[in-house]
């Protein structure tokens, strides 16, 4: 593995102060509405955007609980669609691909009113939005995919509708022996409900991105212990916390809001903030934080952020404002169509002149006919498939390969980032401590002094003791039986066994017990520290008798995944809530490239926006309640294995095993998978393409061949078939 300069950084606390959010609903008084796709687009009422015609998000932290208005309507006018669009689209192509003929059950006359009854309620009603939305983009001239929608379906339908209302108006070599020319209504109605179908899925895909504020939210207790001024307790609702507050927490109960210790001791669970698994030592006078989890000890506090000052409120709110700015898949479309859009209307305005003032008697239907025939061949109906079918199929592939892909644009963005920021514990980590050394002094032996330390540790719930009891069974060691028995929050275990003294602790533990750590092997403990360890010290009868060290171990497959990952052309970044030793030590083992340790969920957040203010397309991989701002952050988040719900509705992509392989195999499906839309895109357009000018008439002067409707219907059709088998091949792609 590359060997890479080891830059050890501290994260430095810098906390925003967040103004006080408003939750979302109809009309929410005092709050700012704002477009996912261009957040330079504020105002103080819903709406849709000026320029792409999106529906408007309220800004600040949503309520989980509301539902999105959009997409209520929009899953109405996706089922209406469908249900009139299946029959018509059954009708057509029965004719076209099967040359089945319905005269027999439906007179040829009364086809054409049966599919405008048809597709008339899908355009006129279910479609709407998209001719809204194609009008905004013409009149504000921000040419996309909805102006060629509104205006390729537009033009089918009324020229579909007239050629039904008065067939005599077009040139007999329009009409069959019947008498009725080819319509469109079918094409008009299918792209609709396709294009419907896309826009269902990214709203879907947004809406549950308000799952991980329900899941941070869900943190905090609903009620608290207020402490009296005679010292009676009264149980208060959250909301009638004030500022200055004396509060009191039970052992096992989670800690209400952010303040400061006044009286007692504990340890108290902060992976909430750190990600680290060791519960933190509180005494006196340190800061405690709402939402972390108090272990054995109770204490009293003195309330100093409450509402939403507090720290869990300002990570609330990180991951509203992450999310708000995610825009959708829709830029690779939208940029070919700006382009795109102009060139076909030029065609056929230039279509419509040349048959005007060229063509033969009569000039001027064929020049209406040359002109609609260009906008039908040029509507995008291959194209509203090119993304939602691969999409559909890739996360059917990475659901089977372990990635669970939670909208199109994750895979669009992972695709495309070159930078990839690790959590360390329970990501490169296993999260879990594990015994790594016993060291034993003077005269004893390990496993003696294994033995002792694992009796004292029986009956503990400290992730500490665990490790030490699980290190033992593991050695098939087995304990004594423990007298006296005492626990010092914050230090050790004390207890008689076998007649004798036996105390395990940290420094503080032995400084109360007299002795100086100069007493132990001291630079065999600093050794220890600096390879990533916590070192506990045992004393039996008053004399020194082992060191032990606990780590959380580097996961088995992460130095191949690392490795992998960089060939894939990705700079690895290790971001912490750990100590800098011990980053370090991991940071060194694993040769990453950049490592920054003492990280809170803020200053993730800052080294995210700092690596893409420089350019860097960022994806961010955690497990933690304590990631999940950043992964909402960074370009794409990704979820690791069983990891908190919070990070797995911040993120992307959830990964299901904790392996470091499946990010490089997401990554390699993202690659696959962009690669595929874009080939997509590519056959929709080139039909288009060759289309518009066989349209336009281009071939009439030399071989007399004017595409007839019908063709160019048939065409569409092609177009969309190579378009889902070409996304197909996407389950046969090889991940890893």
């Amino acid at each position: 593995m590359e060997s890479a300069d080891h830059q050890v950084s501290g994260c430095h606390h810098h906390c925003h102060e967040h103004g006080s959010a408003k939750p979302q609903g109809p009309a929410i008084p005092g709050a700012t509405y704002t477009c996912p796709m261009h957040p330079e687009v504020q105002q103080d009422h819903p709406g849709t955007c000026p320029l792409c015609g999106m529906a408007l998000e309220p800004m600040g932290i949503p309520d989980p609980n509301a539902e999105n208005p959009e997409l209520v309507d929009f899953t109405r006018r996706f089922w209406v669609s469908l249900i009139f669009s299946l029959p018509l689209l059954v009708l057509e192509m029965a004719r076209h691909l099967l040359g089945f003929s319905w005269d027999a059950l439906i007179a040829p006359g009364v086809m054409p009113w049966l599919q405008l009854a048809l597709a008339s309620p899908v355009v006129l009603w279910a479609g709407w939005p998209f001719f809204q939305r194609g009008w905004t983009s013409i009149v504000t001239r921000h040419l996309n995919m909805f102006t060629l929608i509104a205006i390729g379906t537009g033009t089918a339908y009324l020229y579909s509708l007239v050629a039904t209302a008065v067939p005599g108006i077009f040139p007999a070599s329009f009409r069959s022996a019947s008498g009725t020319v080819p319509l469109y209504f079918e094409s008009a109605a299918v792209i609709i409900t396709l294009v419907l179908l896309g826009q269902l899925l990214e709203l879907r895909a947004r809406e549950r991105t308000g799952g991980a504020i329900k899941a941070l939210l869900g943190l905090v207790p609903k009620t608290a212990w207020r402490v009296g001024s005679n010292g009676a307790l009264e149980e208060v609702s959250l909301d009638d916390i004030q500022k200055g507050d004396l509060l009191r927490v039970r052992p096992g109960e989670k800690i209400p809001v952010d303040g400061r210790l006044v009286r007692g001791a504990s340890a108290v669970d902060e992976s909430l903030l750190t990600g680290e698994p060791i519960p933190v030592d509180k005494g006196e006078g340190d800061e405690v934080t709402g939402g972390t989890i108090n272990s054995t000890g109770g204490f009293d506090f003195r309330a100093e952020r409450v509402g939403q000052d507090t720290r869990l409120a300002q990570v609330v709110s990180m991951v509203a404002e992450a999310q708000r700015s995610r825009a959708p898949i829709q830029g690779l479309v939208d940029r070919v169509a700006a382009y795109f859009v102009p060139a076909v209307l030029i065609a056929a305005a230039l279509a419509f002149i040349a048959w005007a003032i060229w063509g033969p008697a009569p000039a001027f239907d064929y020049a209406v006919v040359a002109a609609v025939s260009v906008l039908i061949i040029a509507c995008p109906c291959a194209l509203g498939l090119a993304t939602p079918m691969t999409i559909m199929v890739a996360t059917g592939r990475g659901a089977l390969g372990g990635i669970l892909v939670k909208n199109a644009e994750a895979l669009e963005r992972l695709a495309s980032v070159d930078t990839i920021v690790l959590d360390k514990t329970g990501t490169l980590t296993a999260g879990k401590p594990a015994l790594s050394q016993v060291l034993p002094l003077k005269d004893f032996d390990e496993v003696e002094a294994l033995a002792l330390a694992a009796s004292l540790e029986s009956g503990s719930e400290h992730p500490l003791g665990k490790a030490i009891m699980d290190g033992a069974q593991a050695r098939d060691i087995s304990v004594y039986p423990v007298e006296a028995f005492t626990s010092v929050t914050g230090q050790g275990v004390r207890g008689k066994i076998l007649d004798r003294a036996v105390v395990l602790g940290n420094a503080r533990m032995m400084e109360a017990e007299g002795l100086s750590l100069t007493d132990f092997d001291e630079g065999q403990a600093a050794a220890l520290r600096d390879r990533g360890n916590t070192v506990m010290y045992l004393l039996v009868a008053g004399q020194p008798a082992a060191l032990l060290a606990v780590h959380d171990p580097v996961k088995e497959t992460a130095g191949e995944a690392l490795g992998q990952l960089r060939a894939l052309g990705l700079t690895v970044v290790m971001a912490t809530g750990d100590n800098e030793r011990t980053a370090a030590a991991v940071g060194a083992q694993l040769g990453i490239d950049e490592v920054h340790a003492d990280c809170r969920p803020e200053d993730k957040v800052a080294l995210v926006a700092k690596l893409q203010g420089s350019g860097k397309k960022v994806a961010m991989a955690g497990d933690g309640i304590n990631d999940a701002p950043a992964l909402a952050a960074a370009d794409v988040g990704i979820a690791m294995g069983a990891g908190a719900d919070v990070a797995v509705e911040s993120a992307g992509l959830t990964l299901m095993s904790e392996d470091l392989m499946g990010l490089v195999r997401a990554r390699r499906l993202a690659q696959a998978s962009i690669k595929n839309i874009r080939q997509n895109l590519f056959l929709a357009f080139v039909y288009n393409s060759l289309g518009v000018p066989l349209a336009a008439g281009v071939l009439y002067p030399v071989f007399g061949l004017l595409l007839s409707p019908m063709v160019a219907a048939a065409a569409m059709s092609l177009s969309s078939v190579s378009v889902i088998a070409n996304a197909l091949r996407l389950q046969r792609v090889k991940l890893g």
